[in-house]
């Protein structure tokens, strides 16, 4: 069996890390996010919902105050939020205005899915999916309602469903061949609850 490497750098992985470890470092997984970063979809960027974050998934605003998922004087817009060096990235609020979010949870094994994870993906259709932060979940970004967030089990796996009071950090790491468009999760959530 070969000795996995970094997807980045190419170095062997340390002997510490995780079975379904794709990256060496924090550093190696930030640049590499850097490198494949492509352009969010407009549905997410015209909205003015953008918040720092920490490298623990503490919300903070561009300029490194303390943000908060439910208080509009904490959000900035998408290119102020991006040019700010504050933080270990970005995140974007849900306010209950249609924008949904599913995190499935720990779903990548490299560059294959869960079945579990696989099948609502499917469903979910032409929609804009992005590897999370971890580098081994997938959020799954659309339209729909979500007055309540939900954490459901799906087979082996855990969904976390959001449209309101949170915020989600964004990667912008595009899984496979996903459209840069936001598409309609109705029945997607309908099925899921």
């Amino acid at each position: 069996m070969a000795t996995p490497t970094c997807e980045h750098c190419l170095e062997p992985l340390p002997i510490t890390a995780r079975r379904h470890a794709s990256y060496c470092s924090t550093r190696c997984r930030v640049a590499a996010h850097r490198v494949r970063r492509r352009a969010l979809p407009d549905e997410l960027t015209s909205r003015p919902r953008w918040v720092r974050r920490t490298a623990t998934k503490v919300p903070v605003t561009a300029n490194g105050e303390a943000a908060s998922s439910t208080d509009p004087e904490t959000w900035s817009r998408y290119r102020d939020a991006a040019a700010s060096k504050v933080g270990a990235g970005l995140g974007f609020v849900l306010d209950g205005d249609g924008v949904v979010c599913l995190d499935l949870d720990h779903c990548l094994y490299g560059d294959r899915v869960a079945p579990w994870a696989q099948r609502i993906l499917d469903a979910a259709g032409p929609t804009w999916v992005e590897r999370s932060v971890s580098g081994d979940g997938l959020h799954v970004w659309g339209l729909g309602e979500l007055p309540q967030g939900r954490r459901i089990t799906v087979g082996t796996g855990t969904v976390e469903l959001y449209g309101t009071g949170r915020y989600i950090a964004v990667t912008g790491d595009t899984w496979g061949d996903a459209p840069r468009r936001l598409g309609d999760l109705a029945e997607v959530i309908d099925q899921l609850l």
